[in-house]
């Protein structure tokens, strides 16, 4: 029986370990070619290995699919031009890219470097505009092609000392429907996953409470491959009329988030003052006020 993303090549970023891991061994099992990219290096982005991504490597071809490494780093403009002409040159097509490298500098926000700040928008943000815009290209020409992004509720919904990484999430969200957008008429879709899994980048989060201690055992029950089918989904076929959608996978669940959207207006026939805005405006919409919480407050129960 042909698997479901049959004959496609797909490139996967930080597909060495982790979450990219599961879905690049996910995509072989269901018959893809994977460019398998990880620079190797450690959770802060330092430091460069190979062995994770020939060992992925390894295993996809031991289960009978094809597989390349690249080594490149996501954050280098080049690099995603040359992944693309690795896939093109191996195989000679290119149907999907999952944009799943990243990096974590977690400190509370008046304390952040800019160097802090940069190396997290470099590989995130930057990093999945890279590989999207070599893409892009050749997904026109081809007429079709499926991007899929890695989101976080660290920027949907909000965390502690993580201003870059949750800028560098939001923005990805806005990659991902420009892209919906703008290739739509080339029969391009583009979808975000947020996923929950335990990584060791979660394992890096510094635990400074029992509750925080109970959440990360909570969250070591949600293994990276729990997201690949999702993943391998919204590079198949059977994707074909899903585009600018941002979903969640915890565990067993599947998550279809909300997007922007007004849900409050007012008006003022002769316009507004600083001070009707004050009496008026902000007591009306008071009552709708999005409260300022953290994605643990939000998933209040336990993943099942």
């Amino acid at each position: 029986m042909a698997g479901m993303v049959e004959g496609k090549v797909v490139i996967v970023t930080g597909a060495g370990r982790g979450v990219g891991r599961d879905i690049a061994l996910l995509l072989a099992r269901e018959g893809a070619k994977v460019v398998v990219n990880d620079l190797g290096g450690d959770e802060k982005g330092q430091g460069a290995d190979r062995t994770p991504a020939m060992e992925v490597m390894a295993e996809i071809k031991d289960l009978g699919s094809d597989a390349v490494v690249n080594g490149d780093s996501v954050g280098e403009f080049k690099a995603g031009t040359r992944m693309v002409e690795q896939a093109l040159d191996t195989w000679g097509r290119l149907d999907a890219v999952i944009n799943n490298a990243g990096i974590l500098r977690d400190v509370i926000f008046h304390k952040m470097t800019e160097e802090d700040w940069d190396s997290v928008i470099n590989v995130h943000l930057k990093g999945s505009f890279n590989l999207s815009r070599a893409a892009a290209t050749h997904f026109r020409d081809k007429q079709e092609g499926s991007y899929v992004h890695m989101t976080s509720t660290s920027g949907l919904i909000g965390n502690f000392g993580q201003a870059n990484y949750a800028a560098a999430k939001m923005g990805i969200v806005g990659l991902s429907k420009s892209l919906a957008l703008d290739m739509g008429r080339f029969n391009v879709r583009s979808n975000c996953i947020s996923p929950f899994a335990w990584s060791r980048l979660i394992g890096t989060i510094p635990i400074q409470n029992e509750a925080q201690a109970q959440r990360v055992e909570r969250m070591k029950q949600m293994t990276p491959a729990k997201i690949a089918p999702l993943a391998v989904f919204l590079c198949s076929d059977g994707a074909k009329d899903v585009t600018g959608q941002i979903f969640g996978v915890r565990n067993n669940e599947i998550f279809l988030f909300s997007q922007n959207r007004p849900i409050r207006s007012v008006h003022r026939g002769e316009g507004w003052t600083p001070e009707t805005v004050a009496t008026h405006a902000i007591p009306a919409m008071r009552g709708s006020f999005v409260p300022c919480e953290r994605s643990p407050e939000v998933f209040s129960w336990d993943p099942i």
